[in-house]
């Protein structure tokens, strides 16, 4: 079975060995013999290197948090090979953390780390995952190792431990930089033999495995490998090993065959393998280095009868124009089967109805699917409706795939029963042996209608790229005679969405893009949290909303009390700048999507957003009040009332706000510390206004002199004058 390892120690180097360096010895070094291979370096293997550019991480709080890269594993890849390379400053600031990193084939991997719930009828598979961690050395690095990989598009998405949500201004409190980088060194073979159906292939095993593939085509019911002639001079029987399949995380159903002391022949049945594609095989000698084996491999397969439905109004329309839809041409007639050269059709009843299905790309990451003659399936007893959904593209995978069926409720019987699968790569047929949905490589997902539940819906998050198949077909568990003239038509409704229900009322459907691929996620407010912003755990109640919304707004009114001031002293410039404040502030809470709007394009817990204009009127009032003390002579205030009751007072308020708003504040807080900077913000403001200046006389007299004359000053008309 394939395997995926990781190390830290022995399979990584040195931390303080370099990125360049580090993946010289990478190459320098054969495949691990875990993977299936000796220590010497075989031929017909290639060495290829993909990097991508360093990305910063983030704490988790959302899918937007994690970091993700995408790798392109070519065909016949035997060995992928990960360095994931972890850095972080150094400083008082940089803690002992653990970075997660997550490994998918064919889609972003779906990741909950902050353990929420998802939707009702959401399939979820556990990610694959390792822990690359940072203690002492500023560097680590460490390796993870795929044998057989699936090629095509793999996804790797890193981060750091969940958030502490606490708000912190940028700049003022000590940050730390950690650095992912993922390297990926991939091992592939460039001789391979191709097995051709029911022809025999000779293959001698000395040290090194035998790689051979076979295509298999569209409508293969089933796939059968079989060794024969097998001859072995150092042991009994036939010491082989064949792996079948490429390994797909998280999930993973490559087949191993064992053949020492296995029934002769040694043989291996796939029902409904991977259609379309080549499927690579390995063989290995269990001898040794220094035996031999020799046999012949050979792979059968059995054809399909697919059963073609007509569309007649899209026929008459379109008589001499090709047509190309879900299914590819209109589905083949019952004596088309292309198997290759060679191979066996089975001659029994057709073991599949195809509905053609229209594939309409609405928007980014957004398709809608629906059968040709747009009416519901014909789904009876004899063989399965299948219908193909065309995920292929490479860019469907960043969306949700979502299925609704709808049986008729007149045609529904209390003893029919309407069971389906969805699967990958290639449609459950089997309903008749089984109804776990397992196909050669993949586990689908079941769906049931009965008369007592008439829908049923799954909801798929980032769909693996491959072609989809929703199979359905009708069941009498008690009888089955009570099923051979019944016939249930079910509504289908398909979709490719960005966002499951747009994130709903606390959430928003976010698009995101890692260099030209898109992908989709939910940010959630009000304590809502999951997947779809579902998880109400932590969510606030609406009189906890409306409790918040009138602290943030109606806090706003204390500028009131300052305003009242200001025209009083006849500060207009003053009063029209704290109701400018007051105004926009309260109608900014009032709106929440402009808060959202804002907070997007300017940063609002940037140091310098409050530092800026903080210094600047410090700057000014220290300025002028160096400027008055001197004039006057004497320093200002001169009476300890003023300090006491004023000044002091508003210092302290003014303190304990920003105090508050840099280091208290957290998202759980929000809204109650900022309602409370919003009282303390305005009431500093009020004490600290300067008294209005005190009405003088036209002409002061403020000296005399021993001849009775005195110096008398008239303010208004800056004159001077001797009595």
């Amino acid at each position: 079975m394939g395997r995926a390892g990781t190390g830290t120690g022995g399979e990584a180097v040195a931390a303080v060995v370099a990125g360049p360096l580090l993946l010289l010895l990478l190459l320098a070094r054969p495949p691990p013999a875990s993977a299936g291979y000796s220590g010497k370096s075989e031929v017909g293997l290639v060495s290829e290197h993909f990097s991508q550019a360093p990305q910063r991480l983030s704490f988790y709080s959302w899918y937007g948090s994690a970091r993700l890269f995408r790798f392109r594993v070519p065909p016949d890849a035997v060995l992928l090979r990960w360095l994931l390379q972890v850095s972080r400053e150094s400083g008082a600031a940089c803690t002992d953390a653990e970075i997660t990193v997550h490994f998918r084939s064919g889609a972003p991997p779906v990741i909950n780390p902050l353990g929420t719930s998802f939707p009702d009828d959401t399939a979820v598979q556990p990610s694959f995952q390792v822990g690359v961690p940072l203690s002492a050395a500023p560097r680590s690095n460490a390796s993870v190792n795929v044998s057989h990989p699936a090629p095509g598009d793999w996804f790797v998405a890193a981060h750091l431990p969940p958030s502490s949500q606490k708000i912190e201004l940028k700049g003022l409190a000590p940050t730390c930089a950690y650095v992912f980088q993922p390297e990926l060194l991939v091992t592939r073979v460039v001789e391979i033999s191709i097995m051709e159906p029911d022809v025999p292939l000779p293959q001698t095993l000395l040290s090194h495995p035998s790689y051979l593939k076979v295509f298999v085509p569209d409508y293969t019911r089933e796939l059968l490998l079989e060794l024969r002639d097998c001859v072995s001079n150092g042991s009994l029987g036939c010491p082989v090993r064949l792996t079948v399949g490429p390994v797909t995380l998280p999930s993973n159903f490559q087949k191993v065959l064992t053949c020492t002391g296995a029934p002769w022949p040694c043989r291996l049945l796939l029902p409904s393998p991977p259609w379309d594609r080549w499927l690579q095989v390995t063989a290995e000698s269990l001898v040794g280095p220094l035996g031999t084996v020799a046999f012949s491999a050979v792979a059968a397969l059995t054809a399909c009868r697919p059963r073609s439905v007509t569309v007649q109004p899209l026929l008459q329309s379109s008589q001499n124009q090709s047509f190309n839809a879900s299914s590819g041409l209109l589905s083949p007639s019952p004596d088309h089967q292309d198997l290759g050269r060679s191979g066996r059709v089975d001659r029994s009843p057709f073991c599949l109805t195809n509905y053609p299905v229209m594939r309409e790309d609405t928007d980014v990451v957004s398709v809608h699917f629906q059968p040709l003659d747009r009416v519901s399936v014909r789904v009876c007893s004899d063989t399965p409706s299948v219908m193909r959904l065309r995920l292929n593209t490479g860019m469907d995978s960043g969306g949700s795939l979502t299925i609704s069926l709808r049986a008729n409720k007149t045609e529904m019987r209390n003893e029919t029963v309407i069971v389906a699968c969805v699967n990958a790569a290639s449609p459950f047929l089997g309903f008749n042996i089984s109804l776990n949905c397992t196909t050669a490589f993949f586990q689908g997902y079941p769906l049931s209608l009965s008369a007592w539940s008439r829908r049923a819906n799954l909801i798929i998050p980032y769909p693996e790229t491959d072609n989809w198949y929703l199979s359905l077909q009708l069941m009498c568990p008690e009888n089955a005679e009570d099923c051979e003239q019944a016939v249930v038509h079910v509504e289908t409704t398909l979709y490719l969405v960005p966002c499951l229900n747009d994130c709903g009322p606390y959430g928003q459907c976010l698009l995101l893009r890692r260099h030209s691929y898109l992908y989709a996620s939910c940010s959630c407010k009000a304590g809502w949290r999951g997947w779809s912003c579902t998880d109400n755990s932590t969510a606030q109640t609406v009189a906890q909303q409306r409790a918040a919304t009138l602290l943030l707004t109606l806090s706003n009114l204390m500028f009131l009390a300052p305003i009242a001031v200001s025209v009083r002293r006849f500060f207009l410039v003053e009063a029209s700048v704290y109701a400018y404040t007051m105004f926009f502030s309260t109608v900014l809470f009032l709106l929440g999507t402009l808060v959202i709007a804002m907070s997007l394009q300017l940063d609002r817990r940037g140091m310098w957003n409050m530092l800026g204009p903080c210094l600047f009127a410090f700057v000014i009032m220290a300025s002028m009040w160096a400027y008055r003390c001197g004039h006057r002579r004497q320093c200002y205030p001169t009476s300890w009332q003023r300090w006491a009751f004023y000044l002091l007072p508003g210092v302290s308020m003014a303190s304990v706000g920003i105090a508050i708003y840099t280091s208290m504040m957290t998202s759980d807080n929000y809204y109650y510390t900022h309602s409370i900077w919003h009282i303390l913000l305005a009431g500093s403001a009020a004490l600290l206004l300067p008294p209005p200046d005190q009405p003088a006389e036209p002409w002061a007299c403020s000296q005399k002199f021993p001849c009775h004359y005195q110096i008398c000053k008239n303010d208004r008309e800056e004159l001077y004058a001797v009595t």
